[in-house]
């Protein structure tokens, strides 16, 4: 069981799932916020089509993390062993870009190292197309002042207008849909207070590998679900590197 990236370079992810299928045993990537109550609501909406054709999604996280935060461990802002506000800030929120909306046809991306002194970025911007035709952003800053600010993901369909927000997509902010359904309901219920950015999906998240190993479910996030992320990840900081839009599937 690996937390989120499962690597840090595309090539090292693909070995891990190769070397855990040929030893026969299963890969578990942490996607702890997926189980959130918030985008549990927002993920069943879009499987039953409620918001119709998505036309745009925006994604930003606002934290902040000082310098003493890097400093506070040799790895921390690190290309080798860390990845920047991309790939580990906001890791969980790239992979709502895949696992809510589809699968990503192609993205351009900026990232920059404004303030912080680390080998990696404290802030990037991405623009993403979908195969679907939807259009988004992905707005990440750590140099949010004096805290942290927001971490939010907005969905605007044909049929329908949500977003999901506070410090952690933590808070319905908005939830506007053309027909009306039992689960509506559950709105302020799915909101939650936190102190922290990490939510409380993680025992959750554990349940379901525990029973995976008993036979008793199957894995929610294994190894060839953590690539989907980590894919996206790469392809950001490729469109970064060289200044040009990156289409995925990148190769094999």
């Amino acid at each position: 069981m690996t937390e989120k990236p499962m690597a840090t370079r595309w090539q090292d992810g693909l070995r891990m799932v190769e070397t855990c299928d040929k030893s026969g045993v299963y890969l578990f990537v942490v996607k702890q916020n997926r189980r959130n109550a918030t985008l549990q609501l927002l993920k069943r909406a879009v499987e039953q089509k409620r918001f119709g054709r998505i036309y745009n999604v925006a994604v930003n996280v606002f934290w902040t993390r000082p310098q003493d935060y890097y400093d506070s461990a040799k790895w921390r802002g690190t290309w080798e062993f860390d990845g920047g506000a991309f790939m580990n800030q906001a890791s969980h929120y790239i992979d709502l870009l895949d696992w809510l909306i589809g699968p990503v046809e192609s993205v351009m991306s900026y990232t920059g190292t404004q303030v912080r002194n680390i080998e990696v970025e404290d802030s990037g911007v991405a623009a993403l197309r979908w195969r679907s035709g939807a259009m988004g952003t992905l707005n990440v800053s750590m140099l949010t002042y004096p805290k942290n600010l927001e971490g939010s993901i907005t969905i605007i369909g044909e049929k329908g207008t949500a977003k999901i927000g506070g410090v952690a997509v933590n808070e319905v902010l908005h939830w506007d849909f053309s027909d009306s359904r039992p689960e509506d309901a559950e709105i302020q219920q799915a909101s939650y207070s936190t102190t922290s950015v990490y939510g409380f999906g993680h025992p959750l998240y554990y349940e379901n590998v525990i029973q995976t190993l008993r036979g008793e479910a199957h894995p929610e996030t294994d190894g060839r679900e953590g690539l989907k992320s980590l894919e996206l990840l790469i392809a950001m900081y490729m469109s970064a590197r060289d200044g040009c839009k990156v289409a995925l599937p990148l190769e094999y």
